[in-house]
C-alpha cells in the first residue's frame, strides 16, 4: 500500500501531492506492488520509512511511500550542501593558504613575525608545509627573529556544529573545523591524525604506536600489550575529551596485523602550527632566541612569502562525496557563509544552502537544516523534496561534476564506487545506481539515480529512521535493484 501524509496549506510546484500519488499508483501498479512488498518486511515494524521515485526527465512522481514525511537524511544532507557549493562557489573554486610576514629580510634573517594564514583548505598536508619551508630557504632565509603565528580568522572560532554528539567528537567523523587545519593523507580528513598500532617482536612488550604526520601536538598514552600468536586482537584508539591525549590500549598478537584509526585533534590550528614548525626545522630554518607559537590576525600590510591553492572544487568533490567526508561538508558550509555573507559561520552557511535548494524546487517550509554534513539528528527533509531536488539539479551547468561525485554501486575502485563499492555488486544495479549513502544510529538513507530496464532514468530517495534491525542497506539495495530491473513498457 502506498501511504501519503499530506501537509496542511502546502503549495506544490507540480500538481498537488495527493494527485501525484494517485497517478503514481494507477500508472505503475506493478512497480508499486513490488516496492510495497519490500517495505512490508518485518524488520521495518516501528520504523519511520519514506520512499520517493520520480521520472528524472520530467519530475513526474511514480511512487511515494510516506513521501512527505519529514525524516533525518544523515549524509544525504551532503547532496544539498554539495549542490549549494557548486552553485555558489563554482566548480573551479580553490581554497588558499598563505605564508606572510610583517618584517623585513636582512641577509639570512627574517626580522619579524611569520604568519601562516589559512582560508579553509581541507587538503593542506605536511608536504605542503614542507614546500613553504623550502621556499623560505630558497629566498635565503635561515633565521627568523620573531614568532610563528597561525591566522584562522577566515572562519569564526566555533569548532563543532551545535548538534554534534559529545561522543562523536574524538573521531574523524566529528573533527573540529578551523580555517587553518591539516590532513594526514589524501583522503583529506582535515583536523585529524592517523594512529597505527603494530605488534612488538616479543610477547609481553608494548605494541609499537606511530602517528602521521609526526608531531608534538598530540601525546600517546600506550597501554597495550603484545600477546602470543593466534590470540585475539582487541585494540582501542581514542582521544580523551578536551585534550590531545590519545589513549591506546588493548592486546595485539605478535603475528597480528596493524590497527589503524583516524583521530580528531583538539584545536586544529595549533596542530598545523606544530607540524609547520617541524617542517621549518627539517629544512634548516631556525627561530632566534625565545619565540612563541600562537594564534593571531595577519596585519593588512603583511607581505606574502609563499602561497598554495587547493585542487578545484570539482576535484575535491570526489573524496567529499565518494567517501562521505563530514569535514568537507562543514567547511563548505562555512566557506559559503564567508563568501556570500562575509561571515564564516554555520548560521550564515546554512542560510546559503537553504536559499540555493529552495531555488532547486525544495519547499523550505518543510525542511530543517542544521549542519553541512548530515551528522545532526535534527536535520529534516521529506523524500519527495529530495527527489524534486535531484530532478532540478540536472539542469545546472555543474551537474556533470555533481553526478560524477556520487558513489557508483558495485564499482570496486575506491574513488569511483566510494561508499557503494561493496553494495549491489551482482545485480542490474551494478554500475547503474549512482547515489549518496547516509548512516547514523537508527538512520539509513540512499538517494540518487538509476536507469530502469527499458532505459528510463529515475530519481529516487529512500529514508529509514528509528530503525533497529540489521538489514537496512539490504532493503535499500533491494529497492534500487527493483528499479533497475523494472520494465515500464
Amino acid at each position: 500500500m502506498v501511504v501519503f501524509m499530506p501537509f496542511a496549506n502546502q503549495e506544490k510546484s507540480f500538481v498537488s501531492a495527493s494527485e501525484e500519488t494517485a497517478q503514481a499508483v494507477n500508472e505503475n501498479e506493478t512497480l508499486a506492488e513490488k516496492l510495497d512488498e519490500i517495505l512490508s518486511h518485518d524488520s521495518l515494524e516501528g520504523t519511520s520509512t519514506s520512499v520517493s521515485i520520480r521520472e528524472a526527465d520530467n519530475g513526474k512522481l511514480i511512487y511515494s511511500h510516506a513521501g512527505d514525511l519529514r525524516l533525518h537524511p544523515a549524509s544525504n544532507m551532503k547532496l544539498l550542501t554539495g549542490a549549494a557549493a557548486l552553485e555558489t562557489l563554482g566548480t573551479d573554486y580553490q581554497f588558499s593558504t598563505k605564508l606572510l610576514t610583517d618584517g623585513n629580510i636582512k641577509g639570512k634573517v627574517l626580522q619579524g613575525d611569520l604568519y601562516l594564514k589559512g582560508k579553509g583548505d581541507p587538503t593542506l598536508m605536511k608536504e605542503d608545509l614542507d614546500r613553504f619551508a623550502e621556499e623560505l630557504k630558497e629566498q635565503g632565509i635561515k633565521i627568523i627573529k620573531g614568532d610563528l603565528i597561525g591566522d584562522d580568522s577566515w572562519y569564526d572560532d566555533v569548532r563543532l556544529s551545535e548538534d554534534l554528539n559529545w561522543s562523536d567528537e574524538p573521531y574523524y567523523t566529528g573533527a573540529q573545523v578551523s580555517a587553518l587545519t591539516l590532513s594526514p593523507n589524501k583522503d583529506y580528513d582535515a583536523g585529524t591524525v592517523i594512529v597505527e598500532v603494530y605488534p612488538a617482536e616479543k610477547n609481553g612488550e608494548e605494541a609499537a604506536v606511530s602517528v602521521t604526520p609526526a608531531n608534538d601536538y598530540v601525546s600517546i598514552v600506550n597501554k597495550t600489550e603484545t600477546v602470543a600468536a593466534g590470540e585475539g586482537k582487541d585494540i582501542s584508539i581514542q582521544r580523551q575529551h578536551g585534550s590531545n591525549e590519545i589513549l591506546v590500549e588493548g592486546t595485539i598478537p605478535v603475528d597480528g596485523t596493524r590497527s589503524r584509526s583516524w583521530v580528531s585533534v583538539w584545536e586544529p590550528t595549533g596542530y598545523a602550527l606544530d607540524v609547520f614548525k617541524k617542517s621549518l626545522k627539517e629544512n634548516g630554518v631556525k627561530f632566534a632566541g625565545k619565540m612563541d607559537v600562537k594564534t593571531g590576525t595577519t596585519p593588512k600590510d603583511a607581505k606574502v612569502l609563499a602561497s598554495r591553492e587547493s585542487m578545484p572544487l570539482e576535484e575535491l568533490f570526489i573524496p567529499f562525496m565518494k567517501l562521505s567526508n563530514n569535514g568537507h561538508g562543514e567547511i563548505l558550509a562555512k566557506e559559503m557563509g564567508k563568501v556570500v555573507h562575509g561571515e564564516g559561520s554555520w548560521d550564515k552557511g546554512l542560510d546559503v544552502i537553504e536559499d540555493v535548494v529552495t531555488d532547486l524546487d525544495v519547499d523550505n517550509d518543510t525542511i530543517l537544516l542544521r549542519d553541512g554534513s548530515g551528522m545532526s539528528h535534527k536535520n529534516m527533509i521529506p523524500s519527495n523534496e529530495l527527489t524534486k531536488f535531484l530532478v532540478a539539479v540536472q539542469d545546472k551547468s555543474w551537474f556533470p561534476a555533481f553526478e560524477k561525485s556520487l558513489p557508483v554501486a558495485g564499482a570496486s575502485e575506491r574513488f569511483v564506487g566510494g561508499t557503494l563499492r561493496y553494495r549491489m555488486t551482482s545485480s542490474p544495479a551494478e554500475g547503474n545506481v549512482t547515489a549518496k549513502t547516509g548512516s547514523l544510529t537508527g538512520v539509513s538513507t540512499l538517494s540518487g539515480y538509476v536507469t530502469s530496464k527499458d532505459g528510463k532514468k529515475l530519481a529516487f530517495s529512500i529514508m529509514f529512521n528509528n530503525y533497529l534491525g540489521h538489514s537496512d542497506t539490504a532493503l535499500e539495495d533491494s529497492i534500487a535493484t527493483t528499479l533497475a530491473e523494472h520494465d515500464f513498457r
